[in-house]
């Protein structure tokens, strides 16, 4: 499981432009609040080997407030960038570590936000991808299951396949958060080329 201290997140590739105005664009939404979080990692490492056609970007959710209902008439300033920033791109992929066999709460409250108000659901019919971390040998797989189930519920169109899950996840990456593990390498590249694919049938 990871541990929750949070601290300001890091520069990333998130911030690079795309060098083709026509590739889809893929929000990056990381689970994890700390700063060296393996979940971090493994987002910059898809955006790394990134395929042509597809821009992976970081959507931070550091700065979100928990979701009240009482807020919705006059939304917290960081709900409404978020709420913005993420209607600008064609997909999603949430990156799940787990925590007590679920996802993070900052995650379920990142959807929360996303989902609301009634009739301006910005998940609606949105391509999404999950990828779920833990350094456990199942990869968060019970995080993963029940980020699906409430995705599915806010009307995201799920890649079934491949169901990504990366156990061990401590052991995959150099002291630099570099990934060197060749077996990981070709599973994300397989899962990229998929979700391409994927988001094609819906945009």
């Amino acid at each position: 499981m990871e541990s929750f201290p949070a601290s300001d997140a890091p520069a990333s590739l998130s911030e690079i432009e795309p060098d083709d105005v026509s590739a889809r664009k893929v929000a990056v939404i990381i689970g994890s609040l700390r700063r060296g979080a393996y979940s971090r990692m493994a987002a910059n490492a898809l955006i790394a080997m990134a395929p042509q056609g597809l821009h992976l970007e970081i959507v931070e959710i550091l700065d979100l407030t928990l979701f009240n209902q009482d807020l919705e008439d006059d939304p917290p300033a960081a709900w409404t960038v978020f709420r913005d920033r993420v209607r600008e791109f064609d997909a999603v992929i949430f990156m799940a570590p787990e925590y007590n066999r679920s996802m993070p709460a900052p995650l379920k409250n990142a959807v929360d936000i996303g989902s609301r108000p009634p009739g301006q659901n910005l998940w609606d019919g949105v391509p999404a991808g999950v990828v779920s971390t833990s350094p456990g040998a199942l990869g968060g797989i019970s995080s993963n299951n029940h980020l699906r189930q409430t995705l599915t519920n806010v009307n995201m169109f799920v890649l079934p396949q491949p169901n990504v899950s990366i156990g061990r996840v401590d052991t995959l990456f150099d002291e630099n958060g570099n990934l060197t593990n060749e077996g990981t390498k070709k599973y994300l590249a397989s899962f990229l080329d998929s979700f391409a694919k994927w988001i094609e049938k819906f945009v």
